[in-house]
């Protein structure tokens, strides 16, 4: 399949889980991928498995301004080009609100929602450039709907949601090309998803209460993602899509 051929993209969160599965896809799909995660090795191993060449693993905290500066810099002078941002990295800790400490709930926000936005605005120039740029952020179901003991993280990902939706409008008014959407995953059998299935009975139950049975895997969410980035989403910004096994229908 070539339906990103001569496309550039950038994928944080990328050396497992819903990242990694999204950088593969775009691969395969003949795009040329800058793997962004904070795990030197994991990220290196994963660019090295992709499909084709011209891919990219950058080591960076997600949270560092002048990080991405530089990314943005990098991109320019490698490619010249970027048409696809996925601001998919995430960190999602359990804890009671009143057991959560300032620096805790800090660094939820920040890894969560305050990378989405310095991710954005690096990279917008690049996008607009494009002509076609789309931006896709990884929210979650929690930022949709609330849950217990995990406060932050429904704050990040509520932030992300309507950080998407202005995105989207201001784009729009700026008539620059470039389309930001949503995706809203629920449980999906990651890494960051193994505390809440690593007891049995714990899982059994919440895979009881989903209407489909079961948690998501990586690529239910990757085929959202690559949907909304390619042209066959061109009228489509400022839209949420939930992966959720019908959580949120109930």
């Amino acid at each position: 399949m070539t339906r990103f051929a001569g496309r550039c993209a950038v994928v944080t969160g990328a050396a497992s889980g819903i990242g990694l599965e999204t950088a593969r896809r775009f691969a395969a799909e003949g795009a040329r991928v800058a793997l962004v995660d904070r795990d030197g090795d994991a990220v290196s191993r994963a660019c090295a498995e992709l499909a084709g060449d011209g891919h990219h693993a950058i080591v960076m905290d997600v949270t560092d301004e002048a990080g991405w500066a530089g990314l943005a810099e990098t991109i320019d002078k490698s490619w010249g080009q970027l048409d696809i941002l996925v601001n998919n990295a995430g960190t999602a800790p359990f804890r009671a609100i009143v057991d959560t400490t300032l620096d805790q709930w800090r660094d939820t926000i920040g890894v969560n929602l305050d990378s989405t936005f310095l991710g954005t605005r690096a990279m917008l120039p690049l996008l607009a450039r494009s002509g076609r740029g789309a931006i896709v952020n990884v929210s979650s179901i929690r930022g949709i709907i609330g849950g217990v003991d995990i406060s932050a993280y429904c704050a990040a990902k509520g932030g992300v949601r309507m950080f998407t939706k202005a995105t989207a409008l201001e784009c729009a008014a700026l008539g620059n090309g470039v389309r930001a959407n949503s995706v809203h995953p629920g449980l999906i059998a990651t890494p960051l998803a193994a505390a809440a299935l690593a007891d049995p009975e714990a899982a059994a139950r919440r895979m009881a209460a989903l209407p489909l049975g079961r948690a998501g895997e990586p690529g239910d969410v990757a085929a959202a993602i690559l949907f909304a980035a390619s042209d066959e989403a061109a009228y489509m910004t400022g839209a949420e899509l939930v992966i959720d096994g019908g959580t949120i229908a109930q």
